[in-house]
């Protein structure tokens, strides 16, 4: 397929759940194993102080269990720093994080931030680690991120789908074509664009149909969806809505 959009699939969940009881199961490299044999084409772990959920020692598992590149999500922290110097994951994507939170509630302030990410950045790039900021598709942010020498972007879907959740069309498609937008604004001036949070069955299409987006980053809602279905269908559903929006 022309223009295939990437599906990377975030397990942390799967980790959270083990997390929850103790011990080893439900193992979050089976996930990632299970990804990679039905074909996603990336494995997404945030490593969060608390550990609530990917603990140190699976990321080197993670990569040693499948070829899939993984993208760590990470604090903009010197901890987070040296443990991604250390494991040189394909891709390292900058998000913000405050401990009291259950998910991550927006996008990152790189514009606000800039001046300290800038060390964290440049470091990341020097190691050929591939440097992604989460951000909300926002124009000053873009311009951060460029400034930054990010190579990719990852735009907040998470205001998208609490509008359509909301029953509210007006600000969907204002939601829609931000996004669309900054999609387009980013992959002309040379960073590639991802989206990902709170996307769905029900409405990773119209984030899916936007052509400049290369990658979607999706995980609680799958790996929710794995309870009722098993993991490899809700995979294949996903990677199925995935194309037929692409076309």
């Amino acid at each position: 397929m022309t223009n295939r959009l990437r599906l990377g699939v975030n397990i942390d969940h799967v980790a959270t759940i083990r997390n929850a009881r103790g011990g080893d199961h439900p193992d979050p490299v089976r996930a990632a194993e299970i990804v990679a044999a039905v074909g996603g084409d990336g494995i997404t772990a945030h490593l969060r102080e608390d550990r609530r959920h990917i603990r140190d020692e699976d990321l080197a598992r993670i990569q040693d269990a499948t070829d899939l590149p993984l993208n760590l999500e990470m604090a903009a922290t010197e901890e987070m720093l040296a443990i991604a110097l250390k494991h040189k994951p394909h891709a390292a994507c900058i998000v913000p994080e405050k401990r009291e939170e259950r998910t991550t509630e927006g996008g990152l302030d790189a514009a606000g931030l800039h001046n300290s990410l800038v060390p964290i950045v440049d470091r990341l790039n020097e190691a050929g680690i591939r440097t992604s900021l989460f951000i909300e598709a926002d124009e000053r942010q873009l311009d951060a991120a460029l400034r930054l020498s990010a190579r990719v972007v990852e735009f907040h879907t998470g205001e998208y789908a609490h509008a359509i959740i909301d029953g509210d069309s007006e600000r969907t498609a204002k939601e829609l074509r931000r996004i669309t937008d900054m999609a387009a604004l980013a992959a002309k001036n040379g960073i590639e664009p991802h989206a990902g949070h709170g996307l769905t069955f029900e409405n990773v299409q119209p984030i899916a149909a936007i052509p400049q987006i290369a990658e979607l980053n999706i995980g609680h809602y799958l790996i929710g969806e794995a309870i009722f279905s098993g993991l490899e269908p809700a995979i294949r559903r996903m990677r199925e809505l995935m194309d037929e929006a692409r076309g």
